[in-house]
């Protein structure tokens, strides 16, 4: 939800703030008629001393004549009657004036104050605890001192007649015993405790007996450490509290249906912490706001929420909840606010599913759900102000009636099924609109300057509807635009002169992904403080030098050319600095710019793809915040600036196909830990693989490849820790340009995948490879490689590496690409490799492997070029059949002309036997019963008695089966 929370929650905080104006004292500065006692004048004066007044606050206040009278100083209240200080109001003023240094004790001295306010401020140290002998307090105001601490609350004992209590922002975590401190002060009915810091209520001490104050009306705590052990200590106040708070804290487990017995509860907020399970269907019918927004809740919406008649305020936003918006909820006549955002609910937004709340409803946060359907009929909601529909799966065409909502300030649904044309009919009455996001849809924006709308709009975000091909000339008409995206919109002509003119104001400009050709004129007004987007159109020329003023810049992708030294002059009236700079994909040229100093903010640099010149000066390690350097298919030259290893931040460096030439530095590895992605492919460096580069523990990506190394590799590759465990690293980077603009950027590189090379991204961090292909190394590959399990592409090939294929590489099970081919490696290849399951990718070849290729259906499926150039190979897939499977078929075929005769022989005379026993057994027996007529009786009267028994069995089972079945 593009900003809502900080909107509503900030709608909050006002209506807190007129709540507690409500129910607090009105507190004013009057003139003494009686001046002050001397006594307690010198008490304030000794104060004075103990407070820094860089701003003259306290500047009325002195011993000169003019000023004996304590009464007139500022801040200071008396009694008419009897000259004492009743009120001392020192709060820190709007402008930024404020009091430092330390309460001093002398305010004790102040024996009838009623109301003390010195909040706002930054005083610092310890809390004074004499505080506690000012009896007659009523009101104490302390909030926001920053470096003020309290050990305890013990003191406020003494204070038996005070109402109002205000320490947030105070540190109080050292106050364990803080429940039993507000026991004691009978007559408290605000207490304000946020942000302190508060410790937890030991849940192994009973409190929910304690006989608390009844009279506590309002409870501020969030923004605590407080856990779900305060839930009993609440139910003290069950019969008296009227507004709670506890966002913002780490309370967990489900929430307790007591707060249902809180008849007098009216604002209940318990936003943004670990709460977990159903939504209670007990709550007290007579709230007015419940913030149960950002926990873990899931299940659907209770229906009984709708008998909460004077519900105002409801947010149930990031959750997990599911289903449909009960139709109760229509009965909801006071709703002024609803915010149901970031959760799973479903279905249709009918016509009237708020249709009692259409005449009070101001904020409708609806997005990040799934709601499906046509756009929901809200022409009725007269009072509508921000309307919030984004991500969700709204289809049709936007209503004309949505012109109809006169109140409304900001209409976003962004990223939904909408299609058809928007034109000025719908947006002709929305007079008061101010943000305007209708982004990725399939929506076509048809204004002409004739019916241009009324209202004058501070965003605008059109990203991918239909706007071209010609510019949209009714924007010029909108005068105070901080934001304007028109990314991706068709549109494809030149810029026209007034647009400079038009975004002379701009904070975020993203014209991004069109086909806008043309040139940028030489700009001399600072334009686009926050940022700029042109990046994928056709522009062409230098790059204006006041570009450079921005803190986010992107216009990779054009066709820039020139140099881009001039940037240097720029100074940044930002005070934020250069922090993202990509003019990637262009046609620059020239040395690169040394004006490092000016980009010290730098975080993000990409210059790839471009024909800069040159070495990489030594200032570069001035950019010390840098997380991405892309400086890839250029033409630098010279070795790399020792000073980039100041830069302890880098994530990535991308340095491959230059002509940088020397060693590969050793601090790479010991001063750039974070590395993720390190490129230094198709260059000139020469020597060693440096040892340190073993101690890049998050190294997802290595490649050396194409270079001109020597020697062996190092054999403590297995220390790269990230290579040998699951997970995976997307390298992004996020920056909020000054709280109003989210933006976020995701780090890309080039990979040699496959014999290709491939753009990744978003599964860059998926991408765990190693490269030292194509250099002069020697030695045998080292056995710890096959520790690295999770690597998913090795390439060794072109070097001359000897000895064996490690017999432990079938470790490697996520390997998906393994190229060893054009080395000298020898012997046989290991049986484990025949293990790997998910091996697409093979290249043995142009080694001196021998013996059978492992069977198995893996790399059997490879074709023979993965095994061709190394004779001693055979066995499928290759032709050449291996020894031991030549005398496997001699087993059966014979070795020679002589065996093959003697084994002819053996067969004849094997089945001449056959033939020769079947003849005689044959006319032994019919031979015998033709000669012997009573042997030949006997024997076919045996055979008839068989044929009879088996035709008398056969009948009798037949009958059986056929009664079964008829039974």
């Amino acid at each position: 939800m593009g900003g809502s929370p900080f909107q509503y929650y900030f709608g909050f905080f006002l209506l807190l703030l007129g709540f507690k104006a409500g129910l607090g004292s009105s507190l004013r500065v009057g003139d003494a008629k009686v001046g002050c006692i001397e006594r307690e004048r010198q008490a304030l004066l000794h104060f004075k001393q103990g407070v820094v007044d860089d701003y003259g606050m306290l500047s009325s206040w002195g011993n000169g004549e003019d000023k004996r009278d304590c009464c007139k100083w500022r801040g200071v209240e008396c009694n008419n009657q009897t000259g004492h200080v009743i009120m001392l109001d020192l709060h820190g003023m709007s402008d930024f004036q404020f009091l430092g240094g330390k309460i001093g004790p002398s305010l004790a001295e102040l024996q009838h104050l009623k109301h003390l306010n010195l909040s706002w401020n930054d005083f610092e140290g310890i809390l004074p605890p004499q505080l506690g002998n000012l009896s007659n307090l009523q009101s104490l105001d302390l909030r926001y001192n920053a470096d003020m601490t309290c050990g305890n609350l013990d003191w406020l004992s003494h204070l038996p007649l005070l109402t109002h209590l205000d320490l947030s922002f105070v540190n109080l975590s050292k106050a364990i015993h803080w429940p039993r401190a507000i026991k004691k002060m009978p007559a408290l009915t605000e207490l304000y405790l946020s942000d302190t810091q508060l410790p937890p209520i030991d849940p192994t001490v009973s409190i929910s007996h304690i006989n608390s104050s009844t009279s506590l009306a309002v409870l501020e705590l969030f923004e605590n450490d407080l856990t779900s052990s305060i839930f009993p200590w609440l139910l003290n106040f069950s019969s008296c509290l009227v507004y709670l708070d506890l966002s913002n804290n780490h309370l967990n487990g489900s929430i307790p249906d007591a707060f249902g017995n809180m008849t007098t509860l009216a604002y209940l907020h318990l936003s943004f912490n670990q709460l977990e399970g159903e939504i209670p269907r007990s709550f007290s019918i007579n709230l007015v706001a419940l913030d149960l927004s950002w926990n873990h809740l899931h299940g659907s919406i209770p229906d009984a929420f709708g008998n909460m008649t004077s519900l105002a305020y409801l947010h149930l936003s990031g959750n997990q909840l599911e289903g449909e918006i009960p139709k109760s909820l229509r009965d909801l006549c006071n709703l002024q606010i609803l915010s149901l955002s970031q959760n799973n609910l479903t279905g249709l937004l009918e016509k009237d599913f708020l249709a009692c709340s259409n005449n009070t409803l101001e904020y409708l946060y609806l997005s990040d759900n799934q709601f499906r359907g046509s756009f929901p009929y809200l022409s009725g909601f007269s009072q509508l102000r921000e309307l919030y529909l984004e991500f969700n799966q709204l289809s049709g065409t936007l209503p004309e009636s949505i012109g109809q909502l006169a109140q409304l300030k900001v209409l976003n649904i962004r990223s939904n099924s909408l299609q058809g044309t928007v034109s000025a009919n719908h947006l002709f009455g929305l007079s008061k609109l101010w943000d305007l996001d209708l982004s990725f849809n399939s929506l076509t924006v048809n204004i002409s300057l004739e019916q241009v709308p009324r209202f004058q709009a501070f965003e605008i975000k059109l990203a991918s509807c239909k706007l071209g091909p010609h510019f949209p000339n009714w924007l010029r008409t909108q005068k105070y635009l901080s934001m304007l995206d028109i990314s991706a919109s068709g549109i494809s002509n030149v810029l026209p002169n007034w647009f400079w003119n038009f975004t002379s104001k701009l904070s975020w400009l993203n014209i991004s992904n069109n086909h806008i050709s043309g040139t940028l004129p030489n700009l001399t007004s600072r334009l686009f403080y926050l940022g700029m987007d042109i990046s994928s159109n056709c522009l062409e020329g230098t790059i204006p030098q006041s570009l450079f003023n921005a803190q986010w810049l992107d216009l990779s992708k054009n066709m820039f050319s020139g140099s881009i030294s001039l940037s240097c002059g720029t100074t940044n009236q930002s005070s934020w600095g250069l922090s993202h700079l990509d003019l990637s994909n262009n046609r620059l040229s020239g040395e690169l710019p040394k004006c490092w100093e000016q980009w010290k903010d730098l975080i993000v640099l990409n210059l790839a793809n471009n024909n800069f010149s040159g070495k990489i000066k030594n200032s570069i390690g001035l950019s010390y915040h840098m997380q991405t350097l892309h400086l890839r298919n250029n033409s630098l030259t010279g070795a790399l600036p020792w000073s980039l290893k100041n830069c302890r931040d880098l994530r990535l460096l991308d340095l491959g196909k230059n002509k940088l030439l020397g060693k590969i530095p050793a601090w790479i590895g010991g001063s750039l830990s974070n590395l993720i992605v390190v490129n230094l492919r198709s260059n000139e460096f020469n020597g060693s693989i440096p040892l340190n580069l073993c101690q890049l523990k998050k190294i997802h990506m290595l490649d050396l490849s194409s270079n001109n190394l020597s020697g062996t590799i190092p054999k403590c590759l297995n220390n790269l820790s990230a290579m040998a465990q699951n997970g995976s690293l997307v390298i992004t980077y996020e920056e909020d340009l000054l709280f109003l603009m989210p933006l976020s950027y995701l780090d890309n590189t080039l990979v040699q995948w496959k014999g290709k090379e491939l753009e990744y991204d978003k599964t860059l961090g998926l991408v765990k490879s190693i490269d030292f292909s194509n250099n002069k190394l020697i030695g045998e590959i080292p056995t710890e490689v096959a520790d690295l399990v999770e690597l998913v592409s090795l390439n060794l090939s072109r070097n001359y590496l000897i000895g064996p294929i490690p017999s432990m590489i079938g470790q490697l099970k996520s390997l998906d690409s393994l190229d060893l081919s054009q080395n000298r490696l020898h012997g046989g290849i290991p049986v484990s490799l025949s293990q790997i399951a998910r091996l697409s990718v093979l290249d043995l070849s142009d080694n001196i492997l021998s013996g059978k290729i492992p069977s198995g259906t893996q790399l059997q499926s490879f074709n023979a070029s993965t095994y061709e150039g190394n004779p001693g190979l055979c066995g499928p897939p290759l032709l050449k059949k291996c020894p031991e499977d030549e005398k496997r078929e001699v087993s059966f075929t014979g070795l020679s002309n002589e065996e093959y005769i003697q084994e002819d022989a053996n067969n004849i005379w094997f089945y001449g036997n056959i033939v020769l026993g079947f003849i005689i057994g044959f006319w032994g027996v019919c031979g015998t019963l033709l000669l012997n007529s009573s042997w030949r009786y006997a024997y076919f009267q045996f055979l008839s008695m068989i044929k009879d028994w088996l035709y008398m069995t056969t009948t009798v089972n037949m009958n059986r089966i056929r009664r079964s079945l008829q039974s």
